[in-house]
């Protein structure tokens, strides 16, 4: 079952190297992963994640108008904004910048895993499901605790009756 919703989960792919783009999403198509975007312009992640709404961002540093850290806090800005300030989206880092600190700066920024190019891509695959998973175990648990406060707020309804 987990692996199924998975392999079903939205993938948004931001890089300004389309060669970058098409290793990602062949390897993501040999993976069985079936909902895959992408975009070149990091100007318009804002508006992917919005309209999109990714599961797991695949994300470069080091691009034309817009580092991956100015869209990490881009996002990050946009999510407090929002009505659900609490969502986790994963950021996985891909860039040829190995410095310390970029990965500091990067983690800093919100990203939640960061590889060096260029990358193993079996190593790549296997973060990519481990960020997937966290991010499915996390739904699960934000679904349960809304049932749980429902069944809670039931309960403390029915003890108000019962005492008057």
């Amino acid at each position: 079952m987990i692996e199924h919703n998975l392999k079903n989960a939205k993938i948004l792919i931001v890089d300004d190297l389309e060669s970058n783009i098409d290793v990602l999403k062949g390897l993501l198509e040999i993976e069985g992963y079936t909902d895959v975007e992408s975009t070149l312009d990091p100007r318009k992640v804002s508006e992917l994640v919005n309209t999109y709404d990714p599961d797991l961002i695949l994300l470069d540093l080091m691009m034309p108008h817009m580092s991956g850290y100015e869209v990490m806090e881009k996002l990050k800005e946009d999510r407090m904004k929002s009505l659900s300030p609490n969502k986790y989206l994963p950021i996985l880092v891909l860039t040829a910048d190995i410095t310390t600190e970029a990965k500091h700066k990067a983690l800093k920024c919100g990203a939640k895993d960061f590889l060096s190019k260029p990358f193993d891509l079996i190593e790549v695959s296997y973060r990519i499901k481990n960020l997937l998973e966290t991010q499915y175990l996390y739904q699960q648990l934000k679904s349960r605790n809304l049932v749980l406060e429902e069944k809670v707020i039931e309960f403390l309804k029915i003890m108000d009756d019962w005492y008057k």
